[in-house]
């Protein structure tokens, strides 16, 4: 670790939260890390340091990251760099290779591979990655399973920082959980934690509800009213299903994302907010972005880094102790469940996540008045489903191929040499694998947590 501290990083970004949450993360992992907001920062601070390694965003005002590798060539021509781009971007990343460029990363930033490649650039070997230890965990929060182990240990890294943070996973996994937990273990958490369901508010009113109005503004208007950004100014906004939001507003919505300005309806003055900014999809906002239903440039400004939460049935391990919070809370005395219990309630796959295990347990709760939970208190559906999936009989498993490999085998082998094929990028595996980045990663991290580091071998 001393070798480490002698390395120098210099990273280069315009958005202050991405800019310090990687120089944070840097900084964690032994290496010295100077920061630029510009291109031409940055060529001011290499004359007057010697950094082993440049890190820079590809988009960014005036002198974009290309045009700063250029310039930093002609007198640094050894010095290794390092692009962050957006998809779109990509192509530009690829040539500017030829220009010296190491390699790229895609936006957002996944913090595992940042960490491979820089010590792959620098020469720095294995290295024993520390047990992250969680602050404590608020009652009824569940961290049993790896998946989740993982989540929330990202969270904590990022809680201190003031990076903007998207939670991505399918409804009722707990998302919100998560983000108040940032909120929790962030230095704002003597501010407000403001939360705006994106989904559940009409689109004529989501303008207001983001940025107030003014009396009079519009019809039925009759008084001054102070928007859901003013309230949380000092603290935190949670834009819960942030991929709702209309085309129309989210222009707006990357000012204030972007800056902090933005005006009350019917007002001209200009305000400013600096809630920091978390939010929340069960949508893939790549593909949105593909599609045309959401901004590019939003989609990166909100997902300086995202967390994924993976589906209950890929984190068996945390049922039963969600199972037992549930049943206190909502019944009297200490809850048991009868072993025929435990037994449905670790075979049904939970298709609503951890909302539709907690409305099992309330209704379970009810109907053993204090007693011992039995199967016929949870739902017919749960009941039924749990029972079919364990009499499925072998010949109806997934079908085994050559060699006594599964389809689970298969597609792992698959992931393995697509990484090998493209060095490791995990952008180039996805793309030649035709699934989303971010479905490798999950994967990957599934993987990992069942002993299968494919970034490893």
């Amino acid at each position: 670790m001393a070798q480490m501290k002698e390395r120098m990083i210099l990273v280069v970004d315009d958005d202050a939260g991405q800019r310090g949450l990687l120089g944070e993360f840097l900084g964690r992992q032994g290496f010295q890390v100077i920061a630029a907001d510009s291109g031409e920062q940055a060529l001011a601070l290499l004359d007057d340091h010697s950094p082993d390694l440049m890190i820079s965003d590809v988009r960014m005002p005036g002198m974009t990251g290309i045009e700063a590798l250029r310039e930093a060539r002609k007198t640094h021509p050894a010095l290794p760099v390092l692009l962050v781009t957006g998809y779109a971007d990509v192509r530009d990343a690829v040539e500017a290779m030829r220009d010296g460029a190491l390699d790229y990363l895609e936006k957002p930033i996944d913090l595992d591979e940042l960490l491979r490649l820089v010590d792959r650039i620098l020469g720095i070997g294995e290295r024993v990655v520390p047990v992250v230890e969680l602050p404590p965990l608020p009652n009824g929060v569940v961290c049993q399973s790896p998946a989740m182990y993982r989540a929330l240990s990202e969270a904590a890294l990022v809680a201190p920082s003031e990076a903007r943070v998207l939670i991505t996973g399918e409804s009722g996994t707990g998302k919100e959980v998560v983000a108040r937990l940032i909120h929790q273990w962030s230095p704002r958490l003597a501010g407000p934690l403001v939360t705006v369901n994106c989904a559940a508010i009409p689109e004529s009113l989501l303008e207001s509800e983001f940025f107030g109005h003014e009396r009079g503004a519009f019809t039925g208007a009759v008084a001054q009213r102070v928007g859901r950004f003013e309230e949380a100014t000092g603290g935190t906004i949670f834009l819960d299903e942030v991929g709702e939001i209309p085309l129309s507003l989210q222009a707006k919505l990357l000012r204030v994302v972007q800056d902090g300005a933005y005006q009350r309806i019917g007002g001209n003055e200009e305000r400013h907010s600096n809630a920091r900014v978390v939010a929340a999809t069960n949508r893939d906002l790549e593909e949105e972005v593909e599609a045309g239903r959401f901004r590019e440039d939003l989609y990166y400004r909100l997902n300086v880094i995202e967390i994924a939460l993976a589906p209950l049935r890929d984190r068996r391990e945390d049922v039963l102790s969600l199972a037992t919070t549930f049943a206190a809370r909502y019944g009297t005395g200490t809850p048991r469940l009868a072993p025929n219990t435990v037994d449905v309630l670790t075979r049904y796959p939970w298709p609503g996540n951890v909302r539709e295990l907690q409305n099992a347990m309330e209704r379970a709760a009810l109907m053993s008045r204090g007693g011992i939970i039995l199967p016929e208190h949870l739902p017919t559906r749960v009941v039924r489903e749990a029972g079919s999936a364990s009499q499925v009989p072998a010949a109806n498993a997934p079908a085994a191929v050559a060699h006594g490999q599964t389809i689970e085998d298969l597609e792992r082998d698959a992931i393995r040499n697509a990484l090998r094929d493209h060095g490791h990028n995990r952008t180039r595996a996805a793309k030649a694998l035709g699934i989303s980045r971010r479905t490798l990663i999950y994967r990957l991290r599934r993987y990992a947590d069942e002993g299968y580091d494919l970034d490893a071998e």
